[in-house]
């Protein structure tokens, strides 16, 4: 059965009788940064290509309701300890195209730079949870083109990430397909424990459902827990959703959800109506009430009462580390076999010492030495438990004479301005401050691989010494590559805990033996002595996140941002393209569009480019991240004048397909088959060389070579990124037969035409004894449709 959501989007509703009620689509969320920046890209060389073939060039224009949030993504410079206050101001990098797209498409509704990360601002603002038009009533709903988009089930609004290309669809009246999901009842029982932040749920919820297995289902969480819970809490649980790799993660709307629409200070008119309508239809959920309970396809529980402080890594998100095995379980890393869990580091070189200077200091790097640590990402930022209990801890720290040292990399990009709010308000922000965590921008960093560069007498050492050097952040992803690239290890940490380690100065302590740190009174200081307990936490949220300020902060987001409201408003219906821009270029997807449809053709005598594992990630295949001077995007850039300085990040050059082809397969963790170390690199087979992945996808273009990538479980986890699918097709990829995928890259790869192929059950290359190294004929059917079987000539 498929599901359409133009129209009408057809969900399975979790109610007791498993009936399939009707919910219009609300609003496709639009993110600029990331997803955004390819996504006008793409808009505006389609009017040119419907210009080129008679058309209207307005015909390109969204026709359901878009929130587009221009700022999603913003990278910090210096150390927050070194920098100065005009960095904030220095993150906002206004650019033509965001203007002219605000003023060129109609029905989309513009959030400006500056304004936060577009799930807590749709949480805190924009999402309605039910949608009055016209007289009528009904669920509100949402698909966006980031997968964290499933951050606004917590509040019971329905939605999920379908990355950049899906979401373009929709917005051009394209519907959305899928097979009706099952739908996993995840029963939460008993209360937290109190040293227990939302975080710490988080992570051990993530590591149950990967091994439960939720890939393409939905989750709807009840049973008696999830009232001990926040919408806060509840949408850092729905939020991690991709993580553990389901499609949605719902919680119903039951009185705490009311009670947190009146909180952040929506219209009380429209909160009474809500809460009727949900009544009459039967959708406001007691959840103390067993009689209430759906029926599952099946059932998992958890008690709450049973979760301990915990961190994820040091390569994925669901491989949760108890905070009290974090010492020994990091030092079994460095020894063990290369991996998720393992750097192979030889024993006798385990306690290696690198000394260094900084700012005319010494200090020494060691495995597990921390040089990032960072409170970002919107899975933690938008929950107040969480960042006033780092407020808290931090403040506890300073006055017990605690203090980070300087060569660490600290920041605090909140989700949003209501976090500083309340943060100065309650009286904790200068507390942060002294220990580095100083506000640098509202928006997504550290997490999404924009983490700036370290120093350089840091990098150097960590070189030097070979150091598995760790980042800790209060993050949902942490795969390699992704943070930094010389962070070899990641832990994915709430923000109290952030704070904790970035005092240690490693991940190699353990907190109930030894101090956090010494002070000037020579007095041992131990993690015990200054954590914030539930109760303190709450205390404070009560008193200080107040329905004030959400009002004070929202009723301005749209005219607050002085720079964006002074640009000249272009009115042109077509893009000008600047040729000299090495940030924003017309891609070639429509190039030799024509108004027949193309019928599929039979991929011939196919190269494999590259022959991966298991868990290969959207980090590992789209550009992300720092250029790497010795890159082919690096030549290009050069090539262009641009010194090393100017190169920004690939983030930032999403616009620019010519830089982002270079960069696709560019992550220095690959691990391919056909080569001995990780690295962006593969075998030209015809002249056997070892090049840069671009630079042999390029001669085998030029030689006309159709190409496939051959991949194990699980290919294409993580962001829903639309350069994971529109880097390979540039690459000439035509196909990836792999064992399983990630639902939101399988669909992106066939909105860019890459058949995404899955072996037989039982079948893998192992067993059909392939190494990559053959040539492959894909027979493509002109009937070609979904799990049907093809045939490969090999």
């Amino acid at each position: 059965m498929l599901i359409s959501l133009m129209n009408s989007l057809r969900i399975l509703r979790t109610s007791a009788e498993f009936v399939l009620p009707f919910f219009l689509l609300s609003h496709c969320l639009i993110i600029f940064y990331y997803s955004g920046v390819p996504a006008v890209v793409d808009f505006a060389a389609m009017r040119d290509a419907v210009k080129k073939l008679g058309g209207d060039p307005e015909n390109i224009n969204p026709i359901c309701p878009a929130d587009l949030v221009i700022d999603h993504s913003i990278q910090p410079i210096l150390n927050v300890l070194q920098a100065d206050k005009g960095s904030l101001d220095s993150q906002l990098n206004l650019r033509p195209l965001q203007w002219w797209g605000s003023q060129a498409f109609k029905n989309m509704r513009i959030i400006p730079p500056g304004s936060g990360i577009i799930h807590q601002v749709n949480l805190e603002y924009l999402a309605r949870v039910v949608m009055d038009q016209d007289g009528y009533y009904y669920p509100d709903s949402v698909v966006g083109t980031d997968s964290h988009t499933t951050m606004v089930d917590g509040l019971g609004v329905l939605g999920w990430g379908v990355g950049g290309i899906e979401a373009e669809a929709v917005m051009l009246g394209q519907p959305i397909s899928m097979v009706l999901p099952e739908v996993v009842g995840y029963k939460l029982l008993g209360n937290p424990q109190p040293l227990v932040t939302s975080t710490d749920i988080v992570l051990t919820i993530t590591k149950h459902l990967r091994q439960v297995g939720v890939v393409g289902k939905f989750v709807e969480f009840f049973g008696p827990g999830v009232a001990q819970l926040s919408i806060a809490d509840r949408a850092t649980i729905a939020n991690m959703c991709p993580e553990y790799g389901a499609t949605a993660a719902y919680f119903p709307v039951d009185d705490i959800s009311i009670g947190y629409l009146v909180q952040t200070g929506r219209d009380k008119e429209k909160i009474l109506c809500t809460k009727k309508y949900l009544e009459a239809v039967g959708m406001l959920r007691d959840f103390k009430n067993s009689s209430q309970d759906p029926d599952f396809t099946q059932v998992v529980e958890l008690d709450l009462h049973t979760v301990v402080p915990c961190c994820s890594g040091p390569k994925r998100p669901q491989d949760k580390v108890a905070v009290s095995d974090m010492k020994k379980d990091f030092e079994t890393c460095l020894g063990a076999k290369q991996g998720f869990k393992g750097f192979q580091i030889a024993p006798d070189r385990h306690n290696s010492v690198i000394k260094f200077n900084f700012e005319g200091c010494d200090f020494e790097l060691a495995h597990g030495s921390v040089v990032i640590a960072a409170i970002t990402s919107c899975t933690n930022t938008s929950n107040p438990s969480v960042m006033l209990g780092a407020g808290l801890l931090a403040k506890k720290a300073v006055e017990a004479g605690l203090t980070v040292k300087p060569y660490i990399k600290t920041s605090l990009s909140p989700g949003s301005g209501v976090v500083t709010y309340y943060l100065r308000e309650s009286g904790v922000m200068s507390y942060l401050s002294q220990l580095g965590f100083d506000v640098v921008g509202y928006g997504c960093m550290t997490c999404i691989g924009n983490s700036g560069p370290l120093p350089d007498s840091v990098v150097e050492a960590i070189v030097q010494g070979d150091l598995v050097a760790v980042g800790v952040l209060s993050g949902n992803r942490n795969f390699e590559g992704r943070v930094h690239p010389n962070t070899r290890a990641n832990y994915l940490a709430s923000p109290p805990l952030v704070i904790a380690y970035a005092i240690a100065g490693t991940v190699r302590i353990d907190f109930e033996e030894e101090p956090l740190g010494i002070n000037a009174s020579g007095k041992k200081i131990f993690l015990k002595d200054i954590w914030p307990t539930r109760n303190e936490i709450q205390a404070v949220e009560r008193q200080f996140v107040i329905p004030g300020m959400f009002k004070e902060v929202y009723q301005k987001i749209e005219t607050v941002n002085e720079s964006w409201n002074a640009l000249d408003a272009p009115s042109d219906k077509l893009y000008t393209w600047n040729p000299k821009s090495t940030y924003i270029k017309s891609p070639p997807f429509f190039d030799g569009l024509t108004l027949a449809l193309q019928t599929p053709k039979t991929i011939e005598d196919a190269y494999v480019l590259l022959n991966f594992g298991d868990s290969v990630t959207t980090d590992h295949i789209s550009p992300a991240g720092n250029i790497a001077r010795n890159s082919p995007a690096a030549r290009y850039l050069t090539s262009r004048g641009l010194t090393p300085r100017e190169f920004n990040s690939y983030g930032s050059r999403r616009g620019n397909d010519a830089v982002m082809a270079r960069g696709t397969f560019a992550n220095i963790r690959l691990v391919n088959k056909f080569i001995d170390k990780q690295g962006p690199q593969t075998v030209h087979f015809p002249s056997g060389e070892t090049l840069d992945v671009f630079d042999a996808a390029e001669r085998y273009k030029q030689a006309g070579h159709p190409l496939i990538v051959l991949a194990g479980k699980e290919y294409g986890a993580g962001s829903s990124r639309d350069w994971a699918a529109k880097g390979p097709f540039l690459l000439g990829v035509k196909a990836v037969l792999a064992e399983s995928y990630e639902r939101i890259h399988r669909s992106n790869l066939v909105g860019m035409g890459v058949i995404p192929l899955q072996y037989l059950p039982g079948e893998d290359a192992r067993t059909l004894g392939l190494t990559g190294r053959e040539r492959y004929t894909i027979i493509i059917p002109e009937n070609l449709k979904p799990q049907m079987n093809i045939q490969i000539k090999v």
